[in-house]
């Protein structure tokens, strides 16, 4: 299966709580950090959450 990279482009300032909740959730604590998570419909989800704070590239 394959795996996301996420990384956090913007900062979760002055956003949602529920958008701060869902980076933690990630593992992003910062502008530049990154996680690697499977391709899974959970992850998926909270990505389309906070999607304009990061980006996403397919790891294999």
């Amino acid at each position: 299966m394959a795996n996301l990279k996420v990384t956090q482009v913007k900062s979760a300032i002055g956003g949602k709580q529920n958008q701060r909740d869902t980076l933690r959730t990630l593992g992003l604590k910062g502008i530049g950090s990154s996680a690697v998570k499977e391709d899974r419909p959970e992850f998926r989800g909270m990505i389309a959450t906070v999607a304009h704070l990061v980006t996403v590239e397919e790891v294999d």
